[in-house]
């Protein structure tokens, strides 16, 4: 089968384009004809040797996948040969032909659903709602202020933080980015490269800060966004996109009962794929709704994932960028 190798560790320079065999189906599991693979932050983490899943060389990247299932092992049930499906591959190998995945991840997609829509879903969406809604405990009528808010996740968290009740103020850096927040349902927008964080909040809040932070980004926004938060607010950590991973002055926990909470969605659906799957199900439904409207960037072929990749490095994306595979 073709994939997109990660043979060395440093940088995506070290990708290459290969054949090689098609990964056993082993028991339990699920092989998928790959049609469409998400590009994440964390891709570029693992071909840096920087993520906290370190596969062993050499490994495909790719957390993502949607396609058509071609064989199932004894005792998946859920989903059968020429199923539309799509998967989070904790572990990577999407960038790929085929994938061989655990059958209780795998998620059949709606039929109005293309795969390439589909490829961008898994990520985003279910860390998006895993994190506000089982995590962070978001409730209507709550104030919630999104970090980066238009990169896939953060897009993401808009249209579900909206869809639980919430007020939403998306930070962002630029005008453009901000029009793409307030499409996709913020209530408020602060640019960062232009206001102060906390003081923008602190206006928008009458003083009294936000109830939940979502944060993708780490570094000073999340030293900026810890002053942000009101009494008893929680501030989930999603990642470290700034390249930063910060530290936290104690007093600031205290003083305000606030929680600072990880997110680990990919941990938490290899230990509970059942719960992901009916998480991925309903979000789906949300989607058949037209409540949820995942913004694909730019597509790539599979060759060019190096390219992609790039994209995502230079902080240029708005949303997701896919490969047809």
């Amino acid at each position: 089968m073709r994939a997109m190798l990660c043979r060395s560790l440093g940088s995506i320079d070290c990708l290459e384009l290969g054949e090689v065999p098609a990964p056993e189906l082993t028991p339990g599991h699920v092989r998928i004809g790959v049609k469409g693979a998400g590009l994440n932050f964390p891709d570029l983490l693992m071909t840096e040797g920087k993520y906290q899943v370190k596969p062993a060389l050499p490994f495909i990247p790719g957390l993502e996948v949607s396609g058509i299932v071609m064989e199932c092992a004894p005792g998946v049930t859920h989903v059968k040969p020429g199923n539309r499906v799509l998967a989070f591959a904790r572990t990577g190998g999407g960038y790929a032909s085929e994938i061989v995945l655990p059958g209780a991840i795998v998620t059949p997609i709606p039929d109005a659903m293309d795969f390439l829509t589909a490829a961008a879903f898994p990520v985003v969406y279910g860390t998006a709602h895993f994190a506000l809604e089982y995590r962070g405990h978001l409730k209507g009528g709550e104030t919630l202020l999104v970090l980066g808010a238009t990169g896939g996740v953060g897009l993401a968290a808009i249209e579900i933080g909206k869809m639980m009740g919430a007020r939403v103020i998306a930070a962002a850096g630029g005008p453009e980015k901000l029009a793409v927040a307030k499409q996709y349902g913020a209530d408020e927008l602060i640019d960062y490269r232009a206001e102060n964080l906390r003081d923008r909040v602190l206006a928008l809040t009458g003083g009294q800060g936000v109830d939940v932070i979502f944060d993708p980004v780490g570094g000073q926004a999340f030293e900026q966004g810890v002053r942000c938060l009101g009494w008893e607010g929680r501030h989930l950590v999603i990642g470290f996109a700034s390249g930063d991973i910060p530290k936290i002055a104690a007093n600031y926990i205290l003083v305000k009962n606030i929680s600072v909470i990880g997110v680990v969605f990919g941990e938490h659906s290899l230990r509970y794929p059942d719960e992901t799957r009916e998480r991925l199900t309903g979000l789906l439904g949300a989607w058949s709704e037209g409540k949820l409207k995942p913004k694909i960037w730019k597509t790539f072929p599979l060759a060019e994932a190096r390219a992609a990749l790039a994209e995502i490095q230079g902080r240029r994306v708005i949303g997701k960028v896919v490969l047809e595979v």
